[in-house]
């Protein structure tokens, strides 16, 4: 093993660092996820192989043979016409016309299409013209097609939305009343939700992605969930992913309960257990990476938080690897040194089964 290891920290800066201080890292990370979700650390024997390949002197590194996985994404496609401020690379090309690309000329496992701004709330109201571009891309595509979007209750609250916004009364001591609009816009967004899904479902919809669920908090998170139960309820045959927005699920309520078990404060295993009764087909654990960190500590976070969680449920994980999460560093134009290290970590230590 080479004495120095080129790598980068959290916001992707290259640096080298010894061997022994990233086994240091590596430990350290395991350590803080056990310490903070009351799960186990990696092994003495995962840590090594973690060394190994982040101690891996290609560029790129992959799984091995017989250990690939499924990946699925949350609108890759758009990434070809969408700008730079998005993302982006801006290509003069259609929404189908990225769909197939993405599809066709990168080999993708599933593809999928949303809204250019990613939410459902904005869907809703133009929800026919979704459907008709869905249905068309879906007669010429052959993997999976998904619909993507986040629950997003921001967009509820003034001055998107039509409640008060809780940012504006938790500062007066208004509690009660914080309270009270997001359980209001939780109960709007979950309608929403339901709507767009069996809307989908009506012509055909293969899958419906519930993207960076509890963005807002835990009440945004009980509304992903419940509307999860009310889609499988209205369209039993359509499979619905979910998706976390961060490691531990934010109490701007505090008080919010599914199934019994209050949100807040809930860890990838225990978001992975509500998807699971909720009737999610999928569950994508989002973990995020901490800048003035190296990648090796990120990613041993992430694949200590994503083990667990795979061992806690029957359902499938898949690990989120965007853009400052998963171990991946926190930049526009992800580097492929540690995408791919992260990738090859949380599936052949992690256990992922997708990402």
């Amino acid at each position: 093993m080479q004495k120095k290891i080129f790598t980068r920290m959290g916001d992707g800066e290259r640096v080298s660092m010894s061997t022994d201080d990233v086994k240091e890292d590596i430990q350290a990370a395991t350590q803080d996820a056990a310490r903070r979700a009351d799960i186990p650390e990696l092994t003495q024997e995962e840590i090594e192989q973690l060394v190994e390949i982040m101690a891996e002197p290609s560029r790129a590194v992959s799984v091995n043979h017989g250990q690939e996985v499924v990946v699925t994404d949350d609108g890759c496609s758009m990434s070809f016409y969408s700008g730079q401020d998005g993302g982006g690379v801006g290509v003069s090309m259609s929404r189908l016309q990225a769909i197939l690309t993405y599809e066709r000329a990168l080999a993708a496992d599933t593809t999928s299409m949303g809204h250019s701004d990613y939410s459902f709330k904005p869907v809703k109201p133009i929800i026919n013209f979704e459907m008709n571009e869905y249905y068309t891309a879906s007669m010429m595509t052959t993997a999976p097609f998904l619909y993507g979007a986040q629950p997003n209750m921001g967009l509820y609250f003034q001055p998107d939305g039509p409640h008060e916004n809780p940012a504006d009364l938790l500062p007066q001591g208004k509690i009660k009343e914080a309270r009270d609009v997001q359980e209001a816009a939780a109960q709007q967004l979950r309608q929403d939700l339901v709507f767009v899904g069996t809307k989908l479902n009506a012509i055909g919809c293969e899958g419906l992605n519930l993207d960076t669920g509890g963005s807002a908090g835990d009440a945004d998170f009980w509304a992903a969930l419940q509307a999860v139960v009310d889609v499988k309820k209205a369209a039993p045959n359509m499979p619905v992913i979910m998706g976390g927005s961060g490691e531990f699920v934010l109490g701007m309520h505090g008080e919010v309960e599914f199934n019994g078990r209050q949100l807040a404060g809930m860890y990838p295993h225990e978001q992975a257990e509500a998807a699971q009764s909720a009737g999610a087909g999928i569950y994508g654990v989002a973990i995020g990476t901490k800048t003035t960190e190296s990648v090796a500590w990120n990613i041993a976070r992430a694949v200590t938080f994503v083990k667990a969680a795979v061992a806690a449920v029957k359902i499938p994980v898949h690990a989120n690897v965007g853009m400052g999460v998963g171990g991946v560093p926190m930049m526009e134009a992800p580097p492929i040194d540690s995408v791919t290290r992260a990738s090859k970590s949380l599936v052949q230590i992690g256990k992922a089964d997708g990402l």
